[in-house]
């Protein structure tokens, strides 16, 4: 399936095709084919546009400037746009030069992050706001329902796991030790534990924001 195709299903209709082929042509595959025309002029259009559609996502949750500045740039971080490539499946239709092929570009965040840039830029210049917002609403507007949780520059449970790991093949695991408050607002106490070992201790409005903050615990003490 071509892109084309992916986005006519999708009920996107086209009107330049090339431009929307560009934002998938890295520049190693450009200087191979000489081609001039790579992505990055469309990532420097898709990061603004994400930018703006981002705010105007965000600005109704009723957080502070500061909160939604940091909300903001958790959602349009590399690793977040890499995020969304892969779960759009949108890297099949990538162009890479063959060395970077052969060097795993194909799953490289910065590679997939900033196609996904050039994708939206080229999107809105083709088709609009609402055309972005047909893919942005797949992939971000989910997360907003939960803003406390995004978690996607502060993954301490990731971090953790892959600390123990380091000198060790054990698994770390969480356990909830008290709930309280009512059942649309309740309040988890979590402790993540190494066997009978107890690493750390977290609070918060949901078992997966318990966690995080479990994990950022257990890091603490054992970093130090």
């Amino acid at each position: 399936m071509d892109i084309i195709d992916w986005l006519k299903d999708r009920g996107i209709m086209i009107q330049n095709v090339k431009m929307i082929h560009q934002a998938f042509m890295h520049s190693s595959y450009a200087h191979e084919h000489k081609n001039r025309h790579d992505n990055e002029r469309l990532e420097f259009m898709g990061d603004a546009v994400l930018q703006l559609w981002s705010s105007n996502a965000i600005f109704p949750l009723n957080l502070s400037e500061g909160k939604m500045t940091r909300l903001r740039a958790e959602l349009v971080c590399e690793k977040a746009l890499a995020i969304y490539a892969r779960e759009l499946d949108l890297g099949r239709f990538l162009m890479l030069g063959a060395g970077e092929e052969k060097t795993g570009g194909r799953n490289k965040d910065a590679i997939l992050a900033d196609m996904f840039e050039a994708f939206l830029g080229a999107l809105f210049l083709d088709q609009g706001m609402d055309a972005v917002s047909n893919i942005l609403d797949e992939v971000i507007t989910p997360r907003l329902d939960n803003p406390d949780d995004i978690g996607i520059n502060s993954d301490y449970k990731t971090k953790l796991q892959e600390y123990v790991q380091a000198d060790s093949k054990r698994t770390v695991h969480y356990e909830v030790i008290h709930t309280s408050g009512p059942s649309n607002q309740p309040t988890f106490e979590i402790n993540v534990m190494l066997d009978e070992l107890t690493l750390g201790r977290g609070i918060g409005s949901s078992k997966k924001t318990a966690e995080q903050e479990a994990a950022k615990d257990a890091l603490k003490k054992l970093v130090k």
